[in-house]
């Protein structure tokens, strides 16, 4: 049974700045690069939460998502990191979810087809809802990457039921 070579991997944090994120439970969190010195990005991740209002109108941030999307072969959103993929424009003419609290937020872009699920692929870009979904979206994008027992390896790993 083929596993997951994680060292394929390689995952960092970025910030505008490069500076330490504090969330909103208090964890600080040391982005490893800046929107300046970030490296080539094949995946790209927008998390969720409270900060993503602001994000969402941050032209900054939105300019640096437009920017990598084109060259990335995957782009990813938890929670309400949607909100800021759609912002970007990056969901116009897609179908997308979002955590249910936000779905109405998401439902103020017209040009993004809003699905009540726990994850949606529309090409390149895979949206999901809350935390939990976004671990089923991950599990589903290792599967495509990895193929289906490295999926099983990982949940199986985390003790996780797959969807």
């Amino acid at each position: 049974m083929s596993r997951l070579k994680l060292d394929s991997l390689q995952p960092f944090t970025i910030q505008r700045e490069g500076k330490d994120v504090k969330t909103v439970n208090g964890l600080r969190v040391t982005p490893e690069h800046s929107f300046r010195n970030c490296p080539g990005l094949q995946i790209l991740m927008v998390p969720g939460g409270i900060g993503t209002r602001a994000e969402m109108k941050d032209h900054e941030t939105l300019e640096f998502v437009k920017r990598n999307a084109d060259s990335c072969e995957l782009i990813l959103s938890v929670c309400t990191g949607a909100l800021v993929l759609a912002a970007a424009g990056l969901l116009n003419g897609k179908r997308a979810t979002t955590h249910w609290a936000a779905l109405k937020e998401l439902r103020m872009f017209p040009q993004v087809t809003v699905d009540r699920l726990r994850y949606v692929r529309d090409g390149k870009i895979v949206t999901s809802a809350g935390v939990s979904a976004g671990i089923d979206m991950a599990l589903y994008v290792i599967q495509e990457l990895f193929g289906p027992s490295a999926a099983e390896d990982v949940a199986r790993d985390m003790e996780y039921p797959v969807q």
